[in-house]
């Protein structure tokens, strides 16, 4: 095993280590503190579920109601002309929204098209190079009560859309 291995292995376990002896050495209260963490991220988990129902309900009728298809049926003939393919839209369009949808709709282009076709790879790269931009906004900053969030909005919108078009460039000319 080499180096990286033993350190990717090591390195969680020897930090809690540390954190858990120097908080010893300092005399705080590891444990009820820990318990006080917990307390705050279940409260937490409760505050985030109507917002991710939402998500999710928004997604399933986004997806069930054809509007998807739709939209990758006005832009398809664009897309092939600057070589891209239309099979990758809704993986465009859904990515800033919900996480795990991109990665249904990753899963199923690689196993329909393969995991070293144009398709897979950019498939693959752009789940990796974009954020769930609207899911961040919607339940990370509803959770704490932020309400003026436009500028968030644009900036998160305009980091996916670069993240998406150099996506497209990059696996063009490496993969191309």
């Amino acid at each position: 095993m080499g180096v990286i291995a033993q350190v990717s292995i090591w390195i969680i376990p020897v930090f809690i280590l540390v954190v858990l002896l120097v908080a010893s050495w300092r005399k705080v209260p590891t444990y009820e503190l820990f318990v006080e963490g917990g307390k705050e991220g279940v409260s937490m988990a409760f505050s985030l579920l109507p917002f991710l129902v939402g998500m999710i309900v928004a997604i399933a009728i986004f997806r069930s109601s054809g509007a998807l298809d739709a939209i990758i049926g006005l832009i398809s003939p664009i897309l092939l002309y600057v070589g891209v393919p239309p099979e990758i839209v809704p993986l465009a369009l859904v990515k800033p929204i919900s996480g795990s949808a991109a990665l249904g709709i990753t899963s199923e282009l690689i196993a329909t098209h393969g995991p070293d076709s144009f398709i897979g790879r950019l498939a693959s790269t752009m789940q990796g190079s974009t954020d769930t931009t609207l899911y961040i906004l919607t339940v990370y900053f509803g959770a704490v009560g932020i309400r003026k969030m436009g500028y968030s909005l644009k900036v998160g919108l305009l980091a996916d859309l670069i993240g998406i078009i150099s996506a497209i460039i990059i696996v063009t000319l490496v993969f191309g």
